[in-house]
């Protein structure tokens, strides 16, 4: 169970906002950091961060916020609220207490105040926002009126009622700023029994698929994978993919390990065939249906949207072009539209990944989840 820590800036705190601009909306270059941290504490920013710079945030080293400070670990919730609004949040990918950093970063306007924010915190998946703080007190059971002081964390009563209910902090509160439905979690035993009993059929199921069948699947994999690095996220594939891909395209760029910012047991998500990540959370899931029944990469999907009702990333159907009518009838079924599915997931030919991968294979960037969505087909 991931913790949530809030930082409570006062509204026309000269000094806080002053230190928000610079670290926070401005973000960090890794070389300022590196002169101040240790080797270790570089290679692991530049592992999770790449060359990207960095939001950056610390806390006044009392005890009260040295105790609450040791509780973070890697993939923690942040929020920064000013005033009654949440304006900030990310995931704790790395804390260090580091006074030299501290003073390289941050200075304070009194000349003759010797205190520093010593307790820093480098911070993933950075994105401002702006929710009322008390939807958030709302969705925590919290008074309306819950004044908030420093550096808070929630306790382990309302985390564990919180993700009782609920699934993705982020996709929850960016749902509550755009006033849209926010969806409680379905036990288990109410997911649909529609899902997990569809027979596969003489329609649904070929022949077993032979080496170049096999091989446009591992391809459409290595394609995607490609377009993700172009587009500056991580990878995903599943383990047992993965030496398919290091062997035909000598491709071993994949992330080490799952972490997303979703609680979620790994079973949900780690065998979906590519996902694009950002640090903690993803960006973006495939399913690669090149012969075996398409329903099975629905399934997966079906599987996140019971546990993880309110995730904003998109999810698509990847086969080739003429199985558009058989990936539309299964995505159709009634016990996908009850999960809403028709809504959430895209189809996206074969031929359409070619003509991305060829525009943009002298390329190192410039692909974007949004350039995909905008060209896989909306099934209704």
């Amino acid at each position: 169970m991931r913790n949530i820590f809030l930082v409570y800036m006062p509204l026309n705190n000269l000094e806080a906002m002053t230190h928000y601009r610079d670290t926070i909306q401005q973000r960090v270059p890794l070389e300022h950091i590196r002169r101040y941290v240790s080797d270790g504490i570089a290679q692991r920013i530049q592992h999770i961060f790449g060359n990207r710079p960095i939001a950056v945030w610390g806390s006044r080293d009392s005890s009260a916020n040295r105790s609450k400070f040791e509780k973070m670990a890697e993939g923690d919730d942040v929020l920064i609220v000013e005033g009654d609004a949440i304006k900030f949040m990310g995931k704790i990918a790395l804390k260090t207490v580091n006074p030299d950093l501290s003073r390289a970063l941050w200075h304070n306007i009194k000349a003759a105040e010797t205190s520093a924010w010593d307790l820093i915190y480098f911070i993933a998946n950075p994105v401002e926002i702006d929710v009322p703080f008390r939807e958030f007190c709302r969705l925590f059971s919290y008074e309306p009126n819950y004044q908030l002081r420093g550096l808070t964390t929630i306790g382990n009563d309302k985390l564990e009622e919180f993700y009782r209910r609920y699934d993705d902090l982020y996709a929850i509160l960016m749902r509550v700023g755009a006033g849209q439905r926010v969806v409680e979690r379905s036990p288990i035993a109410n997911v649909p029994e529609e899902i997990p009993i569809v027979p596969a059929t003489t329609d649904d199921a070929e022949e077993a698929p032979g080496e170049a069948l096999i091989s446009d699947h591992v391809m459409m994999q290595w394609k995607l994978a490609n377009l993700g690095l172009k587009a500056g996220e991580k990878i995903w594939v599943p383990t047992s993919d993965q030496g398919r891909l290091r062997s035909a395209y000598r491709f071993n760029e994949f992330e080490s390990e799952f972490s997303t910012g979703i609680d979620l047991q790994k079973k949900y998500y780690e065998n979906i065939d590519v996902v694009w990540k950002e640090e903690y959370r993803i960006g973006a899931a495939f399913e690669v249906e090149n012969s075996t029944a398409i329903y099975s990469g629905l399934l997966r999907f079906a599987d996140l949207n019971v546990v993880a009702p309110n995730t904003l990333y998109p999810m698509f159907i990847v086969a080739p072009a003429e199985r558009r009518g058989r990936v539309r009838d299964q995505v159709l079924r009634p016990a996908f539209k009850r999960l809403e599915l028709p809504g959430k997931v895209r189809f996206l030919p074969y031929e359409t990944i070619n003509d991305i991968e060829e525009f943009f294979s002298n390329s190192v960037g410039g692909v974007t989840v949004e350039l995909i969505q905008s060209k896989a087909e909306v099934i209704v």
